[in-house]
């Protein structure tokens, strides 16, 4: 096997972990000796063993000596003491005598730092095997680390015509099932879902991952005037499901009631008429809330691109047409005033799904984007 081979297999290994490390990134590590591999591991869960000692942890078990094989990573080993020891410790005393590396760590305790230990104990160090394929793995990971605020994914699914529902409001359902299941699947990649007040009231979702086996997100609702009906699905679940609500309400026995429900109320300042969301965004992001799913509908999305804290954009479009004057598009707001003023998408990439298709693009300059 080649270079590139076996770190793709530590790449597979890393993505087993979806939604489970964070606000640590997915990593996995394989252990090559004399031609096979001989031990493999990955990153499981916040706090757990690091991908290179779980691999360790398998040769150990198993009696396998370690001692002048290979090493593939698709991230640096780290080198500081957190939850766990460094692994740069672990390579060195298993006498691994290369490390081949896929992404460098922007981590400041990690970053150069790992690799420039690994070489003063003699190994070998190559960095850059499949660093496209490793930097996206961890884009959420590198955004959070270097910023401090969380990474932001806009989602919606429109038609061909750009609606996101029908003239009467109806919107169930839009895209295939398979469609859906990626949703699912992006709800479990994400820490957090955001959705604004009108969605809440109109559709009363619950906002959850229906994967089996799945984890549910922290769910946060934009809430201005603290509207959110005390009966709705959001408040009911929130003893469950890890809950905030923002506002810029002081209303006291609404706060306390939420509260007694389960919710945590972030009081944020108001800015035009409406939740400051950069600052919202910072509070969420102290929290170790590195990424949200933007569930939003048209005037939240504007809102959130025109604050600058929209990072990615999937639109999941549909072979339909809903036409109609009043029908509603993804995003709403005020708008561009003129073409040159449009929000620029780069980095497209699209695939199908089922019988829809998913667009997916980097917002430009935004603030941690490359």
């Amino acid at each position: 096997m080649s270079h590139e081979e076996y770190m793709k297999t530590a790449l597979e290994l890393a993505g087993k972990a979806v939604g489970f490390t964070s606000p640590n990134p997915m990593v996995g590590a394989v252990i090559v000796k004399n031609g096979k591999i001989i031990g493999k591991g990955f990153h499981k869960k916040y706090g757990g063993l690091h991908a290179e000692r779980e691999a360790f942890s398998y040769c150990d078990s198993m009696g396998i000596d370690c001692s002048g094989a290979d090493m593939y990573v698709t991230l640096e080993p780290c080198c500081h003491y957190g939850k766990t020891p460094p692994c740069t410790e672990a390579v060195i005393k298993h006498g691994i005598k290369r490390v081949f590396i896929g992404s460098s760590d922007p981590n400041p305790l990690v970053s150069g730092k790992g690799t420039k230990i690994l070489r003063e104990h003699g190994i070998e160090v190559t960095e850059g095997i499949l660093k496209d394929e490793c930097n996206a793995l961890n884009e959420i990971f590198f955004h959070y680390i270097t910023t401090g605020m969380p990474f932001v994914t806009m989602k919606y699914a429109m038609t061909m015509d750009g609606k996101i529902a029908c003239y009467t409001g109806e919107s169930k359902w839009i895209t295939g099932e398979q469609a859906r299941i990626n949703v699912q699947r992006e709800r479990l990649r994400h820490s957090a879902i955001m959705a604004g007040i009108g969605t809440v009231i109109a559709d009363n979702p619950m906002l959850t991952c229906r994967l089996e086996n799945g984890r549910n997100p922290v769910r946060i609702i934009c809430d201005t005037h603290l509207r959110i009906p005390a009966d709705c699905n959001i408040v009911r679940t929130a003893g469950e499901i890890p809950t905030i609500i923002a506002s810029c309400s002081d209303d006291k026995e609404k706060i306390s009631f939420l509260e007694n429900k389960g919710c945590m109320v972030l009081n944020i300042p108001e800015k035009d008429g409406h939740i400051n969301l950069n600052i919202l965004a910072e509070r969420i992001g102290s929290m170790k809330i590195d990424s949200i799913l933007l569930e939003g509908g048209g005037e939240l999305n504007w809102s959130m691109l025109n604050a600058g804290l929209v990072n990615k954009v999937q639109a999941y479009i549909a072979p339909k047409i809903f036409g109609g004057n009043g029908a509603k598009s993804p995003v709403s707001g005020i708008g561009a005033p003129a073409p040159s003023d449009a929000f620029i998408l780069t980095d497209m990439k699209i695939r199908n799904i089922g019988e829809d298709i998913l667009i997916e693009s980097r917002v430009k300059n935004v603030h941690g984007n490359n």
